[in-house]
This record gives structure tokens, sequence and C-alpha cells, in this order.
């Protein structure tokens, strides 16, 4: 599985914390940026390369970090196939990978410490989507919606 991390500069130090940890892990990931803290970047821009990447590689997560985390779960959310949802708990997360195959997790990262973001990040990464009917039957209805909008 291929993991996107994308923040910026309010999620930039979150960010490389949840990359080192990442590392640590052994999980295979790509750091799209920022690549430096920049307080003038945009966060519109990360969460259009890391969402265009996911919803384009079947199989693929994404993980956004922004300071309130609602920009970047607006954004990557109007990409075709982006199930993007800001994680709240641990609990919440795997909730929604079980239920909603979720592949894109947002951390606000002025509201979330180190472990917290940890946590929810290996949840999220290792948490299988069930595949119940109901769910996959859910699935299609949003896909639905976005070939009508």
């Amino acid at each position: 599985m291929k993991v996107f991390l994308g923040a910026d500069h309010r999620g930039f130090v979150l960010k490389e914390k949840i990359a080192r940890f990442l590392f640590e892990e052994g999980f295979k990931f790509f750091d799209i940026g920022a690549d430096r803290l920049d307080p003038e970047d945009d966060y519109t821009f990360y969460a259009s390369e890391v969402a265009s990447l996911v919803s384009r590689e079947k199989g693929s997560k994404g993980i956004l970090l922004c300071g309130s985390g609602v920009g970047m779960d607006v954004a990557a959310n109007k990409f075709d196939g982006i199930r993007a949802s800001l994680g709240k708990s641990v609990d919440q997360v795997k909730a929604g990978r079980r239920d909603d195959d979720m592949n894109v997790l947002i951390i606000a990262a002025d509201f979330t410490n180190e472990e917290e973001a940890k946590k929810m990040v290996k949840a999220f990464l290792e948490t299988k989507f069930d595949k119940k009917s109901r769910h996959l039957r859910r699935l299609e209805d949003i896909k639905r919606i976005e070939g009508n909008n």
C-alpha cells in the first residue's frame, strides 16, 4: 500500500513527526510536502496533490495535516473516489476505515498531540474495510452522487 503524506505550514511540524513514525514503523510512504516550513503556503495545494494521487492509485491512502483540519477535509473531498475524514479519536478512525473505507485521514495539527496523531495514523493504516453488503451499497451510492455532480 502506498501512503501519501502532505501538510501546510500549520501541519508541518507534526507531519515531520508522522513521517519519522511511518519510517520507523516500516510503512512505505511518499512525503508530498511541504518540504520546509513556509508560513505563506496554502493547504489547498497539498490537499489537491495528495487527494489526486489517492484518487488515481487504487488501494493507496493519504494523510493530510493542517491547523484545524477543516480546509484539508473540504478540499480533499472534492476529488472523485476520495473519502476523507477528520480524525478525532482512534475509535472514530477505525470506524471510518471499517464502515466507510475512508482513504484519506485528516489531522488537525492545532488540536492533536503527537501521540494521538500516531495512534490515529496506525489505526488508519492497519484497520481493514469490512466489505459488509450495507457498506458496499453505501459506497456505490456515493459513486452515483459523485457522477451526478
